[in-house]
């Protein structure tokens, strides 16, 4: 699992990265034409969702959403979530965890159905960002590049949303090989848009069944696109919000805070100085106040045999580690 500045596996948490620039052939910079079709396809997943939560907005206001409406929002999110956090992020990127083919695929899937990009994308600009936190070289960090960066909006914006833009693109091949010979992730991968496709045909087809075409519309504006574009901004806060407001619970050298709300709302991704100070950690609170959803059922796939090889930090290395 190897990034620019070492590999996740063996760099000890929270020892800083290398301060440089990204080495040659950790970006890639796509020709003019190819530069133009990844910005409509950028618009497009960032745009719809948003028209779609306008409308679903609408949709709340008028009393039209029932509870079958709300039911499928809710279960979708929490699919799709744990999809992010627990496949996307804890398996694929960190390895925090191992499980089977079947079960890698089906979380991969529903990562996928969140439609924030293809695993590979997905893991390779994440694998980066941990190689060069808060340096040169991360490609969401509020911090850089200096001096616009920091808590002010230009920062936040860059690391909200406004990096997908860049025209530097993260090298897949650099950052992700070992899911590159995944057979199981990387036709996942291929199969991108069918996913993109399913979660919103999915609940349009929920509530078909329930309601006809009006339900069908409700399920595609309500359990479709406004759920994808909560679930975007949801993570993408963890970008943004995640390294300039919260707390410090552990001395790492980035900005990375602890944040309360964001830990609900991403199922516990938002004890995200937690996650710096120990990467491979497969739960991220590390203490009872410190809930973590995608945690709580990562242990119940333990007790049932379906995930193993849980890394967790030594109370040992907490304490060595804690801020005074």
């Amino acid at each position: 699992m190897n990034t620019a500045g070492g590999t996740i596996a063996d760099r000890p948490a929270g020892v800083a990265p290398p301060a440089r620039a990204l080495p040659a052939g950790a970006t890639r910079r796509p020709d003019t034409r190819a530069r133009r079709i990844e910005r409509a396809v950028l618009l497009a997943i960032t745009g719809l969702p948003l028209l779609g939560a306008a409308a679903g907005v609408v949709l709340l206001g008028s009393g039209a959403l029932g509870f079958a409406d709300h039911a499928t929002f809710a279960v979708l999110y929490v699919v799709t979530g744990l999809g992010i956090t627990l496949g996307y992020h804890r398996l694929l990127a960190h390895r925090a965890f191992r499980t089977g083919p079947a079960l890698r695929a089906l979380l991969a899937i529903a990562g996928a159905m969140a439609v924030q990009g293809p695993a590979l994308r997905w893991v390779a600009d994440h694998r980066r960002h941990h190689g060069f936190t808060d340096h040169d070289g991360d490609p969401h960090s509020p911090w850089t590049p200096a001096p616009a960066g920091g808590r002010g909006a230009r920062g936040l914006w860059h690391a909200h949303v406004g990096w997908f833009f860049d025209d530097e693109k993260t090298a897949v091949r650099r950052f992700a090989p070992d899911l590159i010979r995944d057979p199981v992730v990387a036709r996942v991968d291929r199969l991108y848009p069918v996913w993109m496709l399913l979660t919103l045909a999915l609940p349009g087809a929920i509530g078909f069944l329930g309601d006809g075409a009006p339900g069908a519309v409700r399920g595609i504006v309500w359990g479709g696109l406004t759920r994808v574009f909560v679930g975007q901004h949801v993570t993408w806060s963890i970008n943004s919000i995640g390294h300039a407001f919260g707390t410090r619970r552990f001395a790492t050298p980035d900005q990375s805070r602890n944040n309360r709300l964001l830990a609900w709302l991403a199922l516990g991704e938002g004890w995200h100085n937690n996650h710096h100070a120990f990467p491979r950690a497969a739960i991220h609170g590390m203490s009872p106040g410190e809930i973590d959803p995608s945690g709580l059922v990562l242990r119940a796939l333990e007790r049932l045999g379906l995930v193993h090889d849980l890394h967790r930090p030594t109370p040992e290395s907490r304490e060595q580690r804690a801020i005074r």
